[in-house]
């Protein structure tokens, strides 16, 4: 099953996928007030969203310090970048730019060499070439942000409609009409709320009508 397991407000957990690896790396925190939410403060940390990513196999990596704040980085361009193409920023929390300077760093990252395919010993298997640091590894995120937003589905890069949820995502669905995150957190507390609002303005039935009088 593709995406990554996040938690809630609440401590529930739901799955969220949010089309391309380079969003993955949005869920880890992000620039302004969103730098409450990081993830990324060691090389264990950065390895360890890896393994949660879709590159598939997980490379093996050699992360420093150093590749940990470049892949924050990296990932806050990206986030403004994003946010200002999905709703013109969130200057309200500290989100707003993605202009010259963010794409220069996103493509500066792509320049850089990337993680390297190859084909396994039995010639099928398909693995990744040798021991990567962590540059490797942002650059292939960064290629695939410019993949994704010079591509196909760049229209489709939106932000979750739900209150207060401000992760992004690629709709690749045929029909093109992903509102949610996740159907099993935001889009189902939109499910309740609008059932509470339905029941909220309806009178008492006939049946509650005739026991009040």
């Amino acid at each position: 099953m593709s995406g990554m397991v996040l938690r809630s407000h609440s401590g529930a957990s739901y799955r969220f996928d949010p089309g391309a690896l380079c969003l993955e790396l949005l869920v880890t925190g992000g620039p302004g007030a969103f730098r409450r939410f990081e993830v990324l403060h060691t090389p264990a940390d950065l390895v360890a969203w890896a393994e949660r990513s879709r590159l598939t196999p997980t490379p093996a990596l050699d992360v420093t310090e150093r590749d940990v704040a470049y892949a924050r980085r990296v990932r806050d361009s990206l986030y403004r970048v994003a946010a200002a193409r999905i709703c013109g920023g969130l200057p309200e929390f500290g989100v707003a730019g993605g202009g010259r300077e963010d794409l220069d760093v996103i493509n500066e990252a792509a320049a850089r060499p990337p993680l390297v395919p190859a084909i396994g010993g039995d010639g099928e298997r398909r693995e990744w070439a040798g021991v990567a640091d962590g540059a490797q590894l942002v650059s292939t995120v960064a290629r695939d942000a410019i993949e994704l937003l010079t591509g196909r589905y760049a229209e489709r890069v939106r932000m979750c409609s739900g209150e207060r949820c401000y992760l992004v995502y690629v709709d690749t669905s045929r029909p093109g009409r992903r509102r949610w995150c996740s159907m099993e957190h935001c889009g189902n507390q939109h499910k309740v709320r609008a059932l509470r609002a339905r029941r909220a303005g309806e009178g008492p039935g006939p049946r509650e009508e005739l026991q009040e009088g």
